[in-house]
């Protein structure tokens, strides 16, 4: 071992740095008042709260408070807390004479006939400590529901500089029959007899439907079809439809998988 590291070992430990310097041991005119430290063991919100701890300490009826042994804790826990030096509110001494009245109202004797007109000194308390535990639970079951800026954190995200590309699901042939039979099942509802029908030309629908697509960017599935004209003109713009979407004059698009069909036309498609 080194010299200085014997001189180092050697050396006391300081106790505390004040302003830089060390001190290795304490003043002898040092004082530490008595109240220097103080801990609290318990800490109540009111009169009503240390009452309702006192009654769920004893597992006591609410309704039936024994009053001579709740005021006889009441009181021994105010001179305790005189003792450790804290200040007492003036609710804990209103409630303490509020319990000593009770209990030598409950002390005097009653009237016979006045027995059943006067009601229990302990009455308004009970109530006082009833809706108090409820608000005290219901304030407890709020405190566990998640909290912003304690549980939750919101987040600000910017997306403007974003550029995504949804890429939109092909439609197969099985969609759009089971478009169609959707259709088909509207019109058989709303669809009535008729007795002369007029003649329809699928080529005719097919420029009716790109007339009908000019100026949109798309249309449901369903809005290309006439019900009224019932079964036949249904078949018929469908027939139109597959006959355009064959020549490549339409597009047939799905936003979602489960999403309604959308058709559009292949011209303005292109052009955006």
């Amino acid at each position: 071992m080194s010299q200085n590291t014997a001189e180092i070992l050697d050396e006391p430990q300081a106790i505390a740095m004040v302003h830089g310097a060390p001190f290795n041991q304490l003043p002898e005119d040092l004082y530490i008042p008595p109240d220097a430290l103080e801990v609290f063991l318990e800490a109540f919100e009111g009169p009503l709260d240390l009452l309702l701890y006192l009654i769920r300490r004893q597992n006591l009826d609410i309704v039936n408070i024994p009053i001579a042994q709740i005021t006889h804790q009441y009181v021994a826990y105010i001179q305790m807390m005189e003792l450790l030096n804290l200040e007492l509110a003036a609710e804990y001494l209103v409630m303490a004479a509020l319990l000593a009245e009770i209990k030598s109202r409950m002390l005097l004797p009653r009237q016979p006939e006045a027995e059943d007109e006067e009601e229990d000194p302990r009455a308004t308390l009970i109530r006082r400590l009833q809706e108090y535990e409820c608000i005290k639970n219901a304030a407890e079951e709020i405190d566990l529901m998640p909290r912003i800026e304690r549980d939750l954190f919101e987040t600000a995200v910017d997306v403007s500089t974003l550029n995504v590309e949804k890429i939109l699901p092909d439609v197969q042939l099985k969609e759009m029959l089971l478009a169609f039979q959707d259709v088909l099942k509207r019109v058989e509802q709303l669809s009535h007899h008729q007795i002369t029908k007029e003649p329809l030309s699928v080529r005719e629908r097919m420029a009716t439907i790109l007339e009908n697509l000019k100026g949109e960017d798309s249309l449901l599935f369903s809005q290309l079809f006439i019900r009224k004209e019932g079964r036949h003109g249904v078949v018929v713009s469908f027939l139109a439809i597959l006959e355009l979407s064959k020549e490549r004059l339409i597009d047939i698009i799905q936003s979602d998988a489960l999403a309604e069909l959308r058709v559009r036309s292949a011209v303005s498609a292109s052009a955006s």
